[in-house]
């Protein structure tokens, strides 16, 4: 079961650009004013579960945020997010996973 859930998501990331999947947002406005809301300090950590092929990684590292880590399922879509990130990429904690199965070994601000 775990094995198709991975095939699958690798599968749509292999295979589908951003603006071919419902979920892709230019600017992702809800996520960047609930983390504002919790008026965090720019070293605080946060992660973004199912962070895939997102923008809210870049507008984070716009903000000035330091301590992002991003987690999904799919290699393929974070590798894509590591490619559009360039040298930014090293200033983000990448995580292969499927949230079900991610055991953290710290805890997070938000």
């Amino acid at each position: 079961m775990q094995t198709d859930k991975k095939l699958h998501w690798e599968n749509i990331y292999q295979t589908k650009e951003p603006h071919q999947v419902s979920w892709t947002q230019d600017i992702p406005a809800t996520s960047l004013d609930l983390i504002k809301a919790c008026h965090l300090s720019k070293r605080s950590k946060i992660i973004d579960i199912g962070g895939g092929d997102s923008l809210l990684v870049d507008f984070l590292l716009d903000l000035g945020y330091k301590n992002i880590s991003v987690l999904d399922i799919s290699e393929t879509a974070l590798e894509k997010a590591k490619k559009r990130l360039g040298k930014r990429k090293h200033e983000v904690n990448w995580i292969v996973s499927d949230v079900t199965d991610f055991k953290p070994n710290e805890s997070y601000d938000c």
